[in-house]
């Protein structure tokens, strides 16, 4: 059971206890209240199972308090438990806080509240982008000198030091006056419709977790709970809903419409960057714009992240130049590096069809063989949409390539282990993909090494396991 008291109090007043504290929504959250004086402990079931070992490490450098998963780092009904909504009621915090009568709130309800009250809030709502258009806008506001307290669930590079190895969220001057706070918000479990953004950006709107009924409601009622919208018009979905907000400015590619767009003509794709002239259509000031990020999708947003910083009072020329300087997320299109023979390891967060594809095709408008690594991100996933994940992979890659597909990722639990990899893997195939399954990720690393020739584009895709960044790594040393 939820209390929602814990929200609207001060919020360092009291001790936090974080279960699942290394996730990548959980993380930059304790960062976040850990940056503004909170005392925060945490338990993850990955540090007991001794998986990034680097991070927990970290973690514990900040003066974060980490324990086993067994209930042991829950002491006094002071603490508010943050647990995500997917945590099951027999897990020992869980256990242990309701004896206690500690109060609990979901990851949601407490990013929901650290937004709220800022003065300023911004918000990326959408299917997929949302981490890297975060992570540009983040950097936007910081670069034209705003202070962003900025909470992603990656880890963005323009703020990785050796102090902060694990950058997904930044603590800015949110306390004063001018105080922004940037933040991708979900619409999978309803969350989005707590959140009161002055900017609220709208990237597309797609089938995924929920019905297009439900996504419209949800996500039009996002833009009219706004002070002002950025909204994509080359999406059929996102456009329609323009009306619901009470402030717009719009952004497109493809649409003559859009108040911020592309000039005809002017993109150049490269296989690390892209570069494009954006035209402010209000004033017809155009700007040369210089991505250090590949792929149309990327181009996708940074007009979004334009849009969203022009919204919020940062001009558009000043938001072009500042995006020169954007180096990236980790596991987005994140290049490894490549061997002495010209094979490049790219290390992805591809996880759902719309996203796989993103990467795919940027990787096909640019010559060499593809090999493809999925590691499915669940079970669960895997059975609702896996048929659509197997189209994507044979329609999107030719016949050169190859795709190799391990068991999907499991950290332990009830779920249904009964139908896995294998089933996709047969479906490309009867699509008319080459494909492989193979069990085993080790034996897959070893399979790719096999197979890699000069030239050839090795890309690692997969959500919800920060190992598979090392997989990439080790494929690259072997390569070497």
């Amino acid at each position: 059971m939820t209390d929602n008291s814990a929200a609207g109090a001060d919020l360092t007043a009291h001790p936090w206890f974080f279960c699942g504290i290394g996730g990548s929504g959980m993380l930059p959250l304790a960062l976040i209240l850990r940056g503004q004086g909170a005392r925060i402990a945490g338990s993850d079931r990955s540090r007991d199972q001794g998986r990034t070992p680097e991070k927990f490490a970290w973690l514990g450098r900040q003066g974060i308090a980490l324990f086993p998963q067994d209930g042991s780092g829950v002491t006094s009904p002071e603490q508010v438990l943050v647990a995500s909504a997917a945590v099951e009621d027999t897990v020992p915090e869980m256990v242990r806080a309701r004896e206690l009568g500690c109060p609990r709130l979901s990851r949601a309800e407490l990013l929901s509240s650290l937004f709220n009250r800022a003065p300023c809030g911004i918000a990326v709502g959408g299917t997929s982008g949302k981490s890297t258009v975060t992570g540009m806008l983040g950097w936007i506001l910081f670069d034209t000198g705003r202070d962003p307290t900025i909470m992603n669930g990656a880890v963005m590079k323009n703020f990785v030091s050796a102090d902060a190895p694990f950058a997904s969220a930044r603590v800015g001057a949110q306390g004063t006056a001018d105080g922004v706070f940037v933040s991708e918000v979900d619409e999978s479990d309803g969350s989005i419709a707590l959140y009161r953004p002055a900017v609220a950006v709208l990237l597309n709107v797609s089938l995924d977790h929920k019905s297009l009924e439900e996504l419209r409601s949800l996500f039009g009622d996002f833009l009219a709970a706004s002070q002002a919208a950025a909204i994509n018009l080359d999406d059929a979905e996102s456009a329609t809903l323009a009306e619901r907000a009470r402030r717009l400015t719009t952004f497109a590619i493809e649409n003559p419409a859009a108040n911020i767009g592309v000039q005809p003509g002017s993109i150049v794709d490269g296989p690390a960057s892209l570069a494009a002239t954006v035209l402010d259509r209000r004033d017809g000031a155009a700007h040369a714009l210089s991505l250090r990020v590949p792929g149309r999708h990327n181009l996708a947003n940074a007009l979004a992240a334009i849009a969203g910083a022009n919204a919020a009072g940062v001009p558009v020329g000043e938001a072009v130049r500042a995006l020169g300087g954007f180096t990236g997320l980790g596991r987005r299109f994140d290049i490894i590096g490549a061997s002495p023979s010209g094979i490049t390891v790219i290390d992805d967060f591809g996880h759902n069809p719309e996203k796989c594809a993103a990467t795919l095709r940027t990787l096909k408008a640019h010559p060499g063989r593809v090999i493809a690594f999925f590691q499915p991100h669940g079970y669960g996933p895997l059975r609702q949409m896996g048929h659509e994940l197997a189209e994507t992979f044979a329609r999107e890659l030719g016949p050169e390539d190859v795709t190799i597909f391990c068991d999907p990722v499991y950290f332990g639990g009830t779920v249904d282990r009964s139908e896995g990899s294998e089933r996709i893997v047969r479906l490309i195939r009867e699509a008319g993909g080459d494909a492989e399954y193979i069990p085993s990720r080790e034996e897959c690393g070893q399979r790719i090494v096999a197979l890699a020739h000069p030239g050839d584009r090795i890309v690692v895709m997969g959500a919800r396991d920060d190992t598979l960044t090392n997989f990439a790594k080790d494929i690259l040393a072997r390569l070497g």
